[in-house]
C-alpha cells in the first residue's frame, strides 16, 4: 500500500502524521527523550530491523526532529540528538501515554509511569484549555480555518 503524502494538508494532525506518524518513528522519539542516542541502542531497545530503523532515523533527521553529531565518547560512531522540534513531541507522547493508561491497561496491570523528577509523583493528566485557562471538554471545541470558517467532514476531526 502506498502512503499518501499529507504534508500539504490544511489539517495540522494530518500534516504532523505525515512527518512523524508511523509507530517506529514515535518509538524512536520516545527512546531519544529517554536518553538513547546510538543506532545500536535504538535497535536493541526497539527490536527493529536495521533497514527500517535506518530509514526512520534518516526521515527524522531530514524532518529536523533529530540531528546527527559525532559520538560524545570520541569514537568513530555518531549519535542522534533531538532538536527543539523533536523535544516538543514530548507533550504529544504524554497525551498518547495517558490515553493508553486510561484505555489499554486494567487497574492491576503493571506499567511504566511518568513522574515529576522533583518529587517523584505521577504527572497530572493533560487537559484541553481555553485561552483563559479554563478546562474544555471535547464538546466545547470545534475546528475552524484560520480565517474563522467552520469546517465539516473527516479532515475536521480533532
Amino acid at each position: 500500500m502506498r502512503k499518501t503524502d499529507l504534508s500539504d494538508s490544511t489539517c495540522p494532525i494530518a500534516r504532523s502524521l505525515s512527518e512523524v506518524g508511523d509507530w517506529w518513528s514515535m518509538l524512536i522519539v520516545r527512546d531519544a527523550l529517554n536518553g538513547v542516542s546510538r543506532f545500536s541502542d535504538f535497535q536493541r531497545s526497539l527490536g527493529c530491523a536495521r533497514n527500517i530503523l535506518s530509514a526512520r532515523l534518516s526521515k527524522l533527521v531530514e524532518a529536523g526532529v533529530l540531528t546527527i553529531e559525532p559520538a560524545s565518547d570520541g569514537s568513530a560512531y555518531h549519535q542522534y540528538r533531538l532538536t527543539e522540534k523533536g523535544k516538543a513531541l514530548r507533550v504529544a507522547l504524554v497525551a498518547l501515554r495517558q490515553w493508553g493508561e486510561a484505555h489499554l491497561f486494567d487497574g492491576e496491570e503493571d506499567r511504566l509511569q511518568l513522574v515529576d523528577t522533583r518529587d517523584g509523583k505521577a504527572v497530572a493528566r493533560l487537559e484541553m484549555r481555553a485561552h483563559d485557562g479554563r478546562a474544555l471538554t471535547v464538546d466545547e471545541v470545534e475546528i475552524r480555518t484560520t480565517s474563522g470558517a467552520s469546517t465539516a467532514g473527516p479532515a475536521a476531526s480533532t
